[in-house]
């Protein structure tokens, strides 16, 4: 039987082992700070090259989910109650990395009266405070729609508020635990009424259709979302 041959993979396929001087001192200023990262908390597969670049997304309000979507690899259960110091860790956090632009992001809090806006929005006015130059984007959970929990966000001083619709109408009930494809439009909405840049996105490969995913951009635009990612 002959041999057969290795099919070469393409270089994007190819994930760098971690190292180099920005990616280790990235990693020592998160741990230092005791802070969390969707990056390891989610197991992406592309944190190496992000933190090779001085660049990494802050998840606060823990590490814990209330919620257990199928296709995230965040921890579900009891959280811990909110630790009312992070605000300050990370805003120090951004400004030893010295980025231009900070991207924030937590897990869902539905233990938590305000799902955790208020913490949301002290922690993006620290930053703004330590690094007044850097912008940043807040990649929020949907609060349960309500709109004068969302409303803290947009009058928290970001300058991109994204909260990602994930998959298409069809597979969200088994893609994602409670959320709802509805109400996440519906938060997007709120965002671009009031003015904000909001950011939405879908993941592909998860069975949907050409066709499904037109839908869920014109859904998207007609929400007002400006910037979409798939």
């Amino acid at each position: 039987m002959a041999e057969k041959r290795k099919r070469q993979k393409p270089d994007w396929l190819k994930i760098r082992v971690p190292a180099g001087k920005e990616y280790l001192a990235v990693k020592e200023i998160v741990n230092k700070h005791k802070l969390h990262t969707i990056c390891t908390s989610g197991n992406c597969p592309n944190m190496s090259d992000c933190w090779q670049r001085g660049t990494a997304t802050l998840m606060i309000l823990g590490d814990i989910c209330t919620r257990s979507c199928k296709f995230c690899n965040v921890k579900t259960g009891k959280p811990l109650p909110a630790d009312l110091e992070e605000p300050e860790r990370v805003a120090e956090s951004v400004r030893l990395m010295g980025l231009k632009h900070c991207v924030l992001t937590s897990v869902d809090r539905d233990d938590l009266d305000d799902g955790g806006a208020g913490l949301w929005a002290e922690t993006i006015r620290a930053v703004k405070e330590k690094s007044p130059g850097t912008t940043i984007e807040a990649l929020i959970p949907d609060f349960q729609g309500k709109e004068q929990l969302v409303q803290i966000l947009i009058e928290s001083g970001a300058e991109v508020i994204s909260h990602n619709l994930e998959t298409v109408r069809r597979l969200t009930p088994q893609v994602r635990s409670v959320a709802s494809y509805d109400r996440s439009l519906e938060v997007i909405r709120m965002i671009s009424k009031a003015g904000v840049r909001s950011k939405s996105g879908i993941m592909t490969g998860l069975g949907e259709t050409k066709e499904e995913i037109l839908e869920a951009m014109d859904d998207l635009r007609e929400a007002g979302c400006e910037v979409f990612t798939l």
